[in-house]
């Protein structure tokens, strides 16, 4: 089994929190929805940690963790903050700009197709 095969569950959960979070925000359930930014951010760093190894799918993994972020600070705002942390939240969408940009940025620059996937053998290695 590859990598991309074994963390797509967790990619699959991963998208099950953050659908949960934002749903108990736009809900207004505030306890609930602060508690779904720890599992949710949690599982983002864990993906974006597993894939360190191959660079667009940890620059696209970091950015989601900047994103998530970003969310979480400005519902944390409008809870409780009289959405006032809003500022912040575009200082965290800004570093996944810059992510998402420095990506393609280096696709531009090496004038090349997106990184190509890990072989098999440097994919099982990496999830042992």
């Amino acid at each position: 089994m590859s990598l991309f095969d074994s963390v797509r569950k967790f990619e699959n959960l991963h998208v099950v929190l953050w659908l949960l979070k934002d749903v108990c925000w736009i809900s207004d359930f505030k306890i609930v929805g602060m508690i779904m930014v720890a599992p949710t951010l949690a599982l983002a760093l864990y993906l974006t940690w597993r894939f360190r190894g191959v660079r667009t799918e940890f620059l696209t993994n970091a950015a989601v963790c900047a994103w998530i972020s970003a969310n979480s600070v400005w519902m944390t705002g409008e809870f409780f903050f009289e959405d006032s942390l809003r500022p912040f939240a575009i200082v965290f969408f800004v570093i996944g700009f810059c992510f998402i940009g420095l990506e393609y940025g280096l696709q531009l620059w090496s004038k090349r197709a997106p990184a190509p996937m890990l072989d098999q053998s440097l994919a099982e290695e990496m999830a042992e």
